[in-house]
């Protein structure tokens, strides 16, 4: 398979946390979004999208949209039950990280670390109700692992993964977890999981292209 994808991309890091979890071998295309790489006439023709992270199978079949990836890739493993109100409520989740969590955490993050300009005053009137709805969407998480170790069923699942990935670097987008205990040890349950590997490094079974 073929993973092209932005490393401090938390949407790319789904893709990414779950091959290293299953150790499956990826070879890994660099897309710096910054210098717009991801709109090159190059990569439009496998994504017209314009959008990481894009996986191509190796019959060629090209995947987008980091949450099906994650879907793909979980079949016949660990992180999808086969019980199918517990698959539903993975796609509770995932939907949920797409419309509540997402947009608003990611977005304030691409702005404050990972952008490198100021923003502009438009920006920053969203960027107070990016992190009221980003709070909402961690309360929401919270009120879930105060009662529970994951977000579904017993064990760890892609619905934990794909809420991961941005939930662990909120602070970038100026998110303090420190008012979240039960999503901090959440996040440390993930990290304990043998083959974990950090957002901004690549997983050994993931060599570069």
């Amino acid at each position: 398979m073929d993973l092209y994808d932005y490393l401090p991309s938390g949407n790319g890091y789904k893709a990414r946390l779950l091959l290293a979890l299953t150790a499956r071998s990826c070879r890994y295309h660099p897309v710096d979004i910054l210098r717009g790489e991801s709109r090159s006439a190059a990569f439009l023709a496998l994504n017209p999208d314009g959008r990481i992270p894009l996986l191509v199978l190796d019959d060629g079949r090209r995947l987008a949209q980091s949450n099906a990836i994650l879907f793909h890739l979980a079949q016949g493993t660990r992180f999808w039950p086969v019980d199918a109100f517990l698959q539903a409520e993975i796609l509770q989740w995932l939907f949920f990280e797409q419309y509540s969590h997402e947009p608003n955490i990611a977005t304030a993050r691409y702005w404050l670390s990972i952008r490198g300009t100021p923003l502009t005053h438009c920006e920053q009137e969203s960027l107070v109700q990016k992190q009221r709805a980003g709070h909402a969407a961690l309360a929401v998480m919270e009120q879930r692992l105060a009662a529970a170790p994951w977000l579904v069923g017993e064990g760890c699942s892609i619905a934990d993964l794909g809420l991961y990935a941005y939930t662990h670097v909120a602070a970038d987008g100026g998110f303090a977890l420190d008012a979240y205990p039960s999503i901090r040890s959440w996040c440390a349950r993930i990290e304990a999981l043998p083959g974990f590997v950090r957002i901004d490094t690549l997983p050994s079974c993931v060599a570069n292209a």
